[in-house]
Order: C-alpha cells, then structure tokens, then sequence
C-alpha cells in the first residue's frame, strides 16, 4: 500500500515507529486491536497478514488437513453473498 512507518504511526496513533519495526521483524506482534487496525488499514483480513503464522498454527492443529486452504475468504463465508 506504499505506506511509510511514519504513516502507520500516525494512523493507529502510536508513540513511536520501533513498535511497527518489531512487527516487521517478528520480534513482537501487534495487539488485538492493532491487528484489526493494520488489517483496515491495508484492506486484508487479519489471518492474511500473518499468512505463515496461520498455515503453521493450522497444521498443528489441524495435522490431516495440510494440503486445505487456510481460510476461505470472507466473500465466500458471508451467507448474504450466496444464491438461493
């Protein structure tokens, strides 16, 4: 999305960019509700911006299914979205 450091502070109104740093890293991960922020922000859902995060938690709790998408998408979840 081409977003500076800078930028994302501002936007989710925190004190400093080292924070979005150690996202970036992996040192540290952002709260709950700076994940639902980020994911806003860049117009993804939330598993999706820890795509190899989700794959890894879903093969150990889901060892059978490691071939299976991770998640659907929320288009093809959303009832409203289906035919009669």
């Amino acid at each position: 999305m081409g977003f500076s450091q800078e930028e994302i502070k501002k936007r989710l109104n925190l004190k400093s960019t080292s924070m979005i740093s150690r996202w970036e890293r992996g040192i540290t991960m952002p709260s709950g509700d700076n994940l639902v922020k980020l994911s806003v922000l860049y117009k993804t859902l939330v598993n999706e911006l820890y795509y190899d995060l989700s794959k890894e938690y879903q093969l150990e709790l889901f060892p059978e299914e490691k071939n299976a998408p991770i998640f659907l998408k929320k288009k093809d979840t959303d009832i409203r979205n289906r035919g009669p």
